[in-house]
């Protein structure tokens, strides 16, 4: 050892300094995640996806600046088994949240998501995120089904959609609803503020909560759920969007969705997150046909919302993050609302639960990748409540059984099952089962397979 006084001791700190202590290498943050889910938006509504009188710049812009999927889709075709496959990356036949009885949860009703489901902001937590959840929740409106009893920090919005607790008498489909018509609740965590909000104001609100949560949590990781409550009817936008679009009250109502994503962005610019975080826009399922104006369009697809023909379950999928996602992509590969559960766990560093089976894969080789990277996913089982209607696989879709969203008395089974190539016919007109039975026979076995793996479970949706 060199003595303090040591004449080599000196000569080395006159020619190097003193030792400096090396600082502790800070981890890199993890990403943040926004997730902005829509309520019966078509996948003909938006300007990038080709409707041609509903504007919609900041969803184009950030189709532009992001990567867009051709063929995105829900796991339903209606509200709450959807936003329960999105939560939980699971089919939600797994969980319960689904029925052909009751499709989905009412007023009334008093079950909801299982406490034993590791929804995505749960799994966020484990790794310090933020969570807060924004709108319209329906997974059960009891405190224990709340979004604060699944791994939300806070949560602002309706309990379930907009037009249930309806006084007698109200029209939901009407061009000119009136808000005082609908009394939902509105909470804040789990206490009850407001009985039948202002719905002229619950847009611009949500996005109010959703920013304030953001510049709050601007330091830290954190996730924004943010599912709007509409375009499900009632309609309803603030006055500074009334006449905003030629497409009448639908699209004034898309044009102030279209504001709150803007407001979302410009938001992350401004406080330099933009670089770290995955912003995705999607909708829960197809358009509501039956409400003719007052519903959406479903574009070149076949049917809306409840069926699991195209139009039911295809939706507009937007994902942004400048500086990761390279702009202006526009990819046909396969995806689905229950990859983002692992896409998000994965890329925050979380566990993907390995004790249940989880359906949702990692998406981010194809999110970060190039234009001919392909996906993990490479087929969909189409649930229509706790039955398999149809099956994709790679191009081919098979119908076992169809069924209108709304007014067909009874579906009809199919034997041989209908088969579709969506690459070439999105619309679902040419069956071709009769030239393609190898296909058919590979799809038979692949849902065999699946069903396999499916246990049965209480049915949350048919407790009252």
């Amino acid at each position: 050892m060199i003595a303090k006084s040591s004449p080599i001791l000196v000569l080395f700190l006159a020619a190097f300094g003193a030792p400096q202590s090396i600082p502790a290498q800070k981890p890199e943050r993890p990403p943040n995640f926004v997730i902005i889910f829509a309520d019966d938006l078509g996948y003909g509504d938006l300007g990038c996806y080709g409707h041609p009188t509903i504007r919609t710049p900041n969803l184009d812009r950030m189709a532009a600046e992001g990567l867009r999927f051709t063929d995105f889709y829900s796991a339903a075709s209606v509200c709450t088994p959807s936003r329960a496959a999105l939560m939980t990356g699971r089919y939600p036949v797994r969980s319960g949240m689904a029925s052909a009885k009751r499709r989905v949860l009412f007023p009334d009703s008093k079950g909801g998501l299982p406490a034993g489901e590791i929804t995505l902001a749960e799994g966020l937590k484990t790794k310090g995120y933020a969570t807060g959840c924004f709108g319209k929740w329906h997974l059960g409106h009891l405190p224990q089904f709340l979004p604060t009893a699944n791994g939300f920090d806070t949560y602002f919005g309706i309990p379930y959609s907009n037009d249930m607790d309806a006084i007698k008498g109200s029209d939901s489909g009407s061009l000119e609803p009136k808000t005082g018509d609908y009394r939902p609740p509105l909470l804040r965590d789990a206490r009850e503020i407001e009985r039948g909000p202002d719905q002229t104001r619950i847009t611009r609100r949500y996005t109010e909560e959703a920013l304030a949560f953001i510049e709050a949590h601007r330091d830290e990781p954190f996730f924004v759920y943010l599912p709007h409550s509409m375009p499900h009817v009632p309609l309803f936008r603030s006055e500074p969007f009334v006449g905003r679009s030629p497409r009448g009250l639908y699209g004034d109502v898309l044009a102030e969705i279209d504001w709150s994503v803007g407001r979302i962005l410009d938001t992350l610019r401004d406080t330099g997150l933009v670089e770290n975080t995955l912003v995705f826009f999607t909708s829960d399922n197809g358009p509501w046909l039956i409400m003719d104006l007052a519903g959406g369009s479903a574009g070149l697809l076949r049917e809306g919302k409840g069926s699991t023909w195209e139009g039911g379950m295809r939706e507009p999928g937007i994902a942004w993050w400048p500086g990761r996602i390279k702009p202006g992509r526009v990819t046909s590969e396969l995806a689905c609302t229950m990859d983002l559960y692992s896409t998000c766990l994965t890329l925050a560093g979380a566990k993907v639960p390995d004790d249940r089976p989880v359906d949702g894969l990692d998406l981010s080789p194809l999110l970060f990748g190039d234009s001919d990277t392909k996906s993990p996913r490479e087929s969909l089982i189409y649930y229509r409540g706790t039955e398999i209607y149809a099956a994709r696989k790679g191009a081919y879709k098979a119908h076992f059984i169809t069924r209108a969203g709304y007014g067909q008395a009874a579906p009809e089974a199919h034997d041989p099952p209908l088969l579709f190539n969506l690459e070439n016919d999105p619309s679902e007109t040419i069956d071709v089962s009769a030239k393609h039975p190898d296909v058919l026979a590979e799809i038979v076995r692949m849902v065999a397979a699946h069903g396999k793996t499916v246990e049965e479970v209480p049915l949350q949706l048919e407790i009252r």
